[in-house]
């Protein structure tokens, strides 16, 4: 179910609100493969925090892999990124 979401996801600008943990996981694990788009690793970090938000906590260990690639810069965006999503959704 939530890859099916993400393929509808992954057409638009912007996921909306309300989907699963598991769906942003989805969406995390998009940006750092490049499935659908360039390797985006903030992008992946952000959703990966959503999802985490969300309660799915197999997204935490994927976040945290990912922050060894990632300079403190980047991760602070992608934190901010992520706060400011679930403050407007």
């Amino acid at each position: 179910m939530a890859r099916q979401m993400m393929e509808e996801v992954d057409a638009m600008a912007s996921p909306p609100a309300g989907m699963s943990g598991e769906a942003y996981y989805e969406l995390g694990l998009s940006y750092a493969c490049g499935r659908s788009q360039p390797v985006d690793l903030v992008s992946a970090h952000k959703w990966f925090n959503v999802a985490v938000m969300q309660g799915y906590r197999a997204a935490a260990e994927r976040r945290a892999e990912l922050a060894f690639e990632m300079t403190p810069d980047q991760i602070a965006t992608a934190l901010r990124e992520a706060r400011a999503f679930v403050t407007r959704h």
